[in-house]
């Protein structure tokens, strides 16, 4: 009796164990299309057998855990390169449109306009005593002027976006961080019972994954199975159940936005932007106080430069009515900025023959001062005296465009490196709907024959029960 009431043990744990497995099978058929789901499965142990004199009878199969199908080194690897992307892909954005400000093709730019201011003071040449020339010279140095300041504004918008870009950045990771936080706390309930978090633990990977896609981060796990992360090298967004925040604001110094830390509600707020080099905000940064400045700062030099050239000939030289030591330019009063602070001088602004042509006065025909202006288009004043206005220039819009371009290709090469580990992990802990429609049939099958095997069990106590009524 007692081995017929085993068979029946066996059979309720072996129906309990298909039935199990069947809901595992429709739960990972649920979670096919979910982000960051993991395949789960029923992990079965052989029960303790029994000894029955010189013999050990088998007691069938237990259910021990539903785990996932999870490789922990590839889930870094992707997280790692996801980063890199967030990075790559700010870059190759922001790139795309300074590469934009210094399109000579679609627009007029600057190159042009130089072209034609220093072809207006050649035409002045040519005759003079006109006018209707000097005019010329004044509405083209207007239309230079116009460029320089719409190039600086331009390129300066840019900056404003990624300021912007920040700004959310920083408040998607705030959310995040949250999450993580709640999630450890949910993690580590469950897992007390020494029960996995399949479900939590699949969550907090991907959390993990996209907050180092916005921001370069650090992060490890404790035996207790609460994560910790760090942004930079010092802010501690995540540990334990708490959560810091970051706040990105704008500073007096700069008028940038800056992410700071604060370690604690009342600590203070430490500014920790220099520490990110990674993620979204690392390539905004980077784009935005390194690519953009360095690339203000030569259209200032360019702006100071030119002003300063023309306004020292401008000044040798003798206008319409005779007078001399007029500026063509208002000097800006420092380099920086000097492309925004730009402009002609009041007096060439309100009369057009305040334009020095002449070196000599009272000289019909003289045209020497302008022909001087009209050379320094071809005259080394930049670099040091190694390069022209226009080799200074082009050379810039080509930088631009071959950083852009690399940024386009790291981002593209970046992707398919992402895309590649994406397909690994899938293959690895991926929903197979052909593999679990097997499985399914498989643990029906199995449903079956262990209803088949109490069934029977129930038929021997019956026909043991009707021996002993004979």
């Amino acid at each position: 009796m007692s081995k017929i009431s085993s068979m029946m043990d066996v059979g309720k744990r072996s129906l309990s164990n298909a039935q199990t497995a069947l809901q595992t099978v429709s739960h990972n058929i649920a979670n096919k299309s979910t982000e960051g789901y993991s395949r789960q499965r029923v992990d079965l142990v052989t029960n303790e057998p029994i000894g029955s004199g010189n013999l050990r009878i088998g007691m069938g199969a237990r259910a021990s855990q539903v785990s996932r199908v999870n490789n922990p080194w590839l889930e870094k690897q992707i997280q790692r390169e996801q980063m890199n992307l967030g990075q790559a892909e700010t870059k190759a954005d922001a790139l795309g449109r300074v590469e934009q400000v210094y399109n000579e093709q679609g627009t007029k730019g600057l190159n042009h306009q130089l072209n034609e201011f220093f072809n207006s003071f050649r035409e002045l040449s040519n005759t003079p005593e006109s006018l209707a020339s000097r005019t010329m010279v004044r509405e083209s140095a207007n239309t230079l002027v116009g460029t320089f300041k719409n190039m600086n504004k331009q390129l300066k918008d840019v900056q404003t976006d990624l300021d912007g870009q920040i700004k959310t950045t920083t408040e998607e990771i705030n959310q995040i961080t949250k999450e993580i936080a709640s999630l450890n706390e949910k993690i580590q309930l469950v897992e007390i019972q020494n029960v996995p978090a399949n479900d939590e633990r699949d969550r907090r990977d991907l959390l993990v994954k996209k907050l180092g896609e916005k921001i370069d981060i650090t992060w490890g796990e404790g035996n207790n199975g609460m994560l910790s992360v760090t942004a930079g090298n010092t802010a501690i967004l995540v540990s334990g159940t708490s959560a810091n925040e970051l706040k990105a604001a704008h500073t007096d110094e700069r008028d940038r936005v800056e992410l700071f830390y604060r370690s604690s509600e009342k600590g203070s707020l430490f500014n920790i932007t220099g520490q990110i080099r990674g993620g979204k905000i690392g390539g905004a940064l980077e784009v935005r106080d390194d690519i953009i400045e360095k690339h203000l700062d030569t259209v200032d030099n360019l702006a100071y430069k030119l002003a300063d050239e023309v306004n020292t000939a401008h000044i040798a030289g003798y206008d319409r009515y005779g007078k001399t030591n007029n500026t063509f330019f208002d000097l800006p009063t420092d380099i920086k900025g000097a492309s925004e602070t730009l402009q002609l001088s009041e007096a060439v602004q309100l009369d057009a023959g305040k334009v020095a042509v002449a070196a000599r006065p009272d000289s019909p025909g003289d045209n020497t001062i302008s022909n001087i202006i009209g050379s320094l288009q071809y005259q080394k004043v930049m670099d040091e005296g190694n390069s022209t206005m226009d080799d200074y220039y082009i050379s810039q819009v080509g930088q631009i465009g071959t950083i852009s371009q690399r940024a386009v290709k790291t981002f593209e090469s970046q992707k398919n490196i992402l895309d590649q580990l994406v397909n690994i992990r899938e293959s690895i802990s991926g929903v197979s709907l052909d593999e679990e429609a097997t499985k399914m049939i498989e643990m029906q099958k199995a449903y079956d024959a262990s209803a088949r095997l109490i069934r029977t069990a129930d038929e021997m106590f019956d026909t043991v029960l009707n021996l002993k009524r004979m």
